[in-house]
Order: structure tokens, then C-alpha cells, then sequence
């Protein structure tokens, strides 16, 4: 199985050009080449304030490549679903768990029209396993969860991923209950697995409300201890809540890599 063959069937929405758009500018700072100069001239005047935005860039998608592989692989994991999925890039979500486990199964979650376009042409899967792509927001748990339903079995364990996305979200809109909501769907044996920006550096507060500025959507950067909460009634995995860059990093001559201004975690549900 592949892509959901009616999704692919959807016109797909107007993309707006002249207000940047977080996943374009993410892209943009991955080396990517789709986002428009809107996008560029955001993600220069944010690291312009703070330039290791791009090493965060990086150590987040590497993030990914550990956590999943851990989860398809020694934790037994084969059903995923990513939300605030981005664009497309390398190492997405499917190809790291579908070399693990070619039957993994993935939905992908995002509401930005240009990542649509591409999911529906890029997000493929094996022939084994399978991937769907959703147009849903964040902030709209139900939906997410209701269409999901349509090619993950919630009777076993699923990895819920949020990594970047709840920076996105607005105190008065819940966070906490967004995350909640989520976990309380999925089985026992779950996993959830949170990365997000943190508001551990002046500059980079100083970067996200300069960005607000621009009119896109605001990124609320949080400390490590209100990201943790993310986390609560479920089992941490060592080494807990930390640096992005400081979760189970590949060993190197060189030492541990220098510790990022974002943090995560990955937590099993008991």
C-alpha cells in the first residue's frame, strides 16, 4: 500500500507567497529548496538574531532518525503518526522506520497546502508497509484522530509524534490538552515523542518575536520544565527530557555534541 488514493484525488489549496510559513523556512534551513523568498528573507532575519537556529534545524531531524529507529526497531513499534509533519525532506519518517520494518504503517499530519502538494507526490511508502497523508490542524485532536483511524488500528500501539509542532500553539489553546487527548487514545505500549524549541537563550526569544513580527504564525518557545509536563502519568525513557542534541547521540572521537536550545523526550504509555 501507498499513498490514500482519495486524498491524492483533492484539488489542492492556494498556496499564499507573501506571508512565510514555518515549514518553508524550516525547509529553508535544512538546505532545502521549497519555500519562497518570503521565506527566505524570515529565516535570514532569525538567524541574523540567532544563528544556531540551523544547527537546531539539524539536530531536530536527527532527533527523528534515532527516536524512530529505536521505536520500528528494539521497542517493536510499526504504526506512526506524524503531527506537524513538515516538508518533505530526508530521512522522513517513513523511510527511517520502513528500513527497520518494511510493514510500518504512517499518517502524516499537516495543514500547510505546499506540504500537502508534496506529501502526496514524495510521502510514499513500501510495498509492504503503508503511509496516508492528513490536511488537519493540530489543534483539532478529534479529527486527526477520527481519520487516522483509517489506517492505524488503535487496539495496538502507536508512536504519536510532535516535533516542532506545539510551539505553534497558543497558551490559551491548551497545549497540554492537545497532548492529553492524544495519548488517551492510543493503547498501552504506546509511545509519545515531543521536540520543541525552548526559551533556554535571550536571543533566540529575541528571534521568535521578531519572527511574530512578520505576521506568520507565531512559535511560543517554552522552558525544558513546561515541555516535561508533556510528558506526566507516562515512563520516560533514559535519558529523560533533554537537549535534542543529547538524546542517545551517536558516539563520536569527539565527545557528546554540544547541547541545543530545543528539547525532548520520548515516553512509553504504561
Amino acid at each position: 500500500m501507498t499513498d490514500d488514493s482519495s486524498s491524492a484525488q483533492q484539488p489542492y489549496p492556494k498556496i499564499d507567497v507573501s506571508v512565510p510559513h514555518a515549514a518553508r523556512i524550516w525547509n529553508y534551513w535544512l538546505g532545502g529548496k521549497d519555500h519562497y523568498p518570503v521565506d527566505r528573507e524570515a529565516g535570514e532575519q532569525y538567524r541574523a538574531t540567532y544563528p544556531a537556529i540551523v544547527d537546531i534545524a539539524r539536530q531536530s531531524r536527527e532527533f527523528l532518525v534515532r527516536a524512530v529507529g529505536y521505536l520500528a526497531g528494539e521497542a517493536g513499534i510499526s504504526q506512526f503518526l506524524d503531527i506537524g509533519t513538515g516538508l518533505p525532506t530526508a530521512n522522513n519518517t517513513h523511510e527511517v522506520a520502513q528500513r527497520v520494518n518494511p510493514r510500518a504503517r504512517i499518517v502524516y499530519v499537516d495543514n500547510d497546502p505546499l506540504v500537502l502538494a508534496h506529501a502526496r507526490v514524495l510521502l510514499t511508502s513500501s510495498p509492504e508497509g503503508a503511509t496516508q497523508y492528513l490536511d488537519a490542524d493540530v489543534r483539532d485532536p478529534g479529527k486527526i484522530l477520527a481519520e487516522a483511524a483509517s489506517l492505524l488500528d488503535f487496539t495496538k500501539p502507536i508512536a504519536v509524534m510532535m516535533l516542532g509542532v506545539l510551539g505553534h500553539v497558543l497558551d490559551k489553546e491548551n497545549p497540554p490538552g492537545i497532548v492529553r487527548t492524544l495519548v488517551a487514545a492510543v493503547p498501552s505500549g504506546s509511545y509519545l515523542i515531543i521536540n520543541d524549541g525552548t526559551n533556554t537563550d535571550e536571543t533566540q526569544n529575541q528571534a521568535a518575536d521578531d519572527y511574530a513580527d512578520t505576521e506568520a504564525v507565531p512559535y511560543i518557545l517554552r522552558s525544558p520544565e513546561q515541555i516535561a509536563q508533556y510528558f506526566e502519568g507516562l515512563e520516560l525513557l533514559e535519558p529523560g527530557v533533554v537537549s535534542t542534541s543529547l538524546w542517545r547521540p551517536e558516539p563520536t572521537r569527539f565527545g557528546p555534541p554540544a547541547a541545543v536550545d530545543a528539547f525532548c523526550g520520548v515516553a512509553r504509555k504504561p
